[in-house]
């Protein structure tokens, strides 16, 4: 969810408009917030604790280029904390959680960082991952409040307190290469096609598409594109004169579906994969859904929303129940899926009587084999990886709710067992 690359004069100018910000007196300190000191039961209560309440932060992009994604997130979390609160809360207090819409503008993002930060106890929702790097100093060093981002760059790698739920863009690009591989699609000295986002984002998975071209034996023919390049056109001539035999999108749903959609019309029947990031189920109602539905593959760190599995039906049935207006896409299994790791940190933390950040940080330590229903086993004991090497590999289908189907079910390719992601 990191489209677009952010000038190091942007961001410092935001942290300083931010640092004024958190001056302006408008933020006052949740209860808990004066010192860790014991509280309720013999916990030792933080920043955001109270004796009644658990108080998180979602910072969320509900108006700019990732509204329908912030929306999905951000309601997914809020029907987690209203099945928590209903069930009894954590650790005898209910959860709340706080909003803040940055519309994926980097002064509103800081802001609203800065405001919450002093009121809560962290954060299971940051959409922009170049956002969160800009405030990465000051959650290592001085807040140490966990934030667990919708994105999943390896430059957040190596904070014990910025945690992805996940396989990186270049370990999730790797599964998506070797996919196609183990199919027989393509094979030792074919060439690749790769488009992908200037970026952190983009730049990570071209990574991952390097170092698996590298172990199969494949040349990666690159093609780099903005966030406002929504016309591939020229990027299918390029790569279709290029020879390639497939190409892999790390960029956004509208890029992904002109990539398939010209290739398609010019009749250039190659298979292509994305990341998790490159789809979305409106895209099946445009011109390219039946070409979509063809040959068309997504990497994902879980299963979709459409799986009949438990833990995605049920998920699915209660977002209806209680958004009847509103789609079911993959959103919705990140923001939940986000807020149940952070329900289970706080249970864990809770039964250690220490609900402080600190206490947060040494329970998430502690998860080396979770399962969340989803389809893949985290292990969230080393911050320097990502908590999980396997993917599941997914292709567009409208008959299914949330428009994706499995084809693969979760796995690691081999050059993803030995790769190192980078931060």
């Amino acid at each position: 969810m990191n489209r677009r690359r952010l000038s190091a004069a942007a961001l410092a100018a935001a942290l300083v408009l931010t640092g004024a910000a958190g001056c302006s007196g408008k933020a006052k300190p949740a209860a808990g917030a004066a010192g860790d000191e014991p509280a309720a039961g013999g916990v030792k209560a933080g920043v955001g604790v109270s004796d009644k309440a658990i108080r998180l932060g979602s910072l969320t992009d509900m108006t700019g280029v990732y509204a329908s994604l912030g929306k999905s997130v951000t309601q997914a979390q809020q029907l987690w904390a209203k099945q928590t609160n209903a069930a009894g809360g954590i650790c005898g207090r209910t959860v709340e959680l706080t909003v803040r819409d940055h519309g994926y503008d980097p002064q509103k993002a800081l802001a609203a960082y800065t405001e919450l930060e002093p009121l809560v106890l962290g954060f299971p929702q940051f959409i922009g991952s170049p956002f969160v790097s800009a405030v990465k100093e000051r959650i290592d060093g001085r807040d140490k409040g966990l934030v667990i981002p919708q994105a999943w760059s390896a430059s957040l790698l190596g904070s014990p307190y910025i945690r992805t739920v996940g396989a990186t863009y270049d370990v999730e690009t790797i599964n998506a290469v070797g996919f196609l591989l183990d199919q027989k699609r393509i094979a030792s000295g074919d060439r690749i096609g790769h488009v992908y986002f200037e970026g952190d984002y983009g730049e990570n998975a071209l990574t991952g598409a390097k170092a698996v071209a590298a172990e199969a034996g494949l040349t990666v023919v690159e093609q780099k594109i903005k966030p406002t390049d929504n016309d591939m056109t020229a990027q299918v001539a390029a790569l279709k004169q290029a020879g390639v035999k497939a190409v892999v999108i790390s960029a956004g749903p509208r890029q992904a579906a002109s990539l398939v959609g010209v290739a398609a019309a010019g009749g250039w029947n190659v298979p292509i994969v994305g990341n998790n990031s490159a789809f979305a189920p409106q895209l099946l109602a445009t011109p390219a859904g039946a070409a979509l539905q063809k040959d068309y593959y997504v990497a994902s760190s879980a299963l979709p929303i459409g799986s009949a599995d438990a833990a995605p039906a049920a998920l699915a049935a209660a977002y209806k129940a209680e958004y009847p207006d509103s789609g079911l896409d993959n959103g919705v299994v990140a923001g939940f899926t986000a807020g149940a790791l952070f329900g289970e940190v706080l249970k864990k933390a809770c039964a250690d009587k220490d609900l402080t950040r600190e206490g947060i940080r040494a329970a998430l330590l502690s998860l080396k084999s979770y399962d969340n229903g989803f389809g893949i086993t985290h292990d969230f004991s080393d911050p320097k990886a990502p908590s999980t090497r396997q993917s599941v590999i997914l292709k567009p289908d409208a008959g299914v709710p949330g428009g994706m189907k499995v084809v693969k079910e979760a796995a690691a390719a081999p050059a993803a067992t030995k790769f190192t992601p980078a931060p």
